[in-house]
C-alpha cells in the first residue's frame, strides 16, 4: 500500500500516453519520416517541462518527499557514448515502434506481442549489465 501512488500515477501517465496517440505506431511513424508535428509536440513538451522542474527544484523550491534538496549529480563528459546510444536507442524505437515506457502501456491496450519485446528488453539489459565494465564509458 506504500506504493500505490506510484501505480495511480503509472495508471494516469499510460492513460494520457493512450489518449494522446503517443503510443500509436502509426504516429511514431509518421514522427521518423518526418509528416507529422503531433509526437514532436508531445517530446518537446516532456523536455521544456523536464527542464522547468530541474530548474525550480535547483533553486530549492521543490524539495524531495523527506524535505530534502533534490540533487542531479552532473555527468561526466563525452559525446561519443550519448550519440552511440541515441542511435541504438532510436534504431530501438523505429524497428519497435515503442520505447521502454510504452511498451508496457501497449501490452496493457493489448498487443500481446510486446511480451516479445519486453522480454527482449529485459534479456538487452542484463546483457549490458555483464558487459558494462568491458565498454568503454
Amino acid at each position: 500500500m506504500k506504493f500505490i501512488k506510484f501505480l495511480l500515477v503509472g495508471i494516469v501517465f499510460g492513460i494520457l500516453l493512450v489518449k494522446s496517440e503517443a503510443v500509436s505506431w502509426y504516429r511514431i511513424y509518421e514522427m521518423f519520416r518526418f509528416q507529422s508535428f503531433h509526437m514532436y509536440g508531445i517530446i518537446g513538451t516532456a523536455v521544456i517541462s523536464g527542464i522547468l522542474f530541474l530548474q525550480i527544484s535547483k533553486r530549492g523550491y521543490i524539495k524531495s518527499i523527506k524535505g530534502a534538496d533534490i540533487f542531479v549529480p552532473k555527468k561526466d563528459n563525452g559525446i561519443t557514448r550519448y550519440i552511440v546510444g541515441g542511435i541504438i536507442f532510436g534504431l530501438g524505437w523505429a524497428l519497435i515502434g515503442a520505447c521502454p515506457g510504452p511498451m508496457y502501456i501497449l501490452l496493457g491496450t493489448g498487443v500481446s506481442s510486446m511480451l516479445i519485446v519486453i522480454a527482449a528488453a529485459i534479456v538487452g539489459t542484463f546483457i549490458y549489465g555483464i558487459l558494462k565494465s568491458k565498454l568503454p564509458h
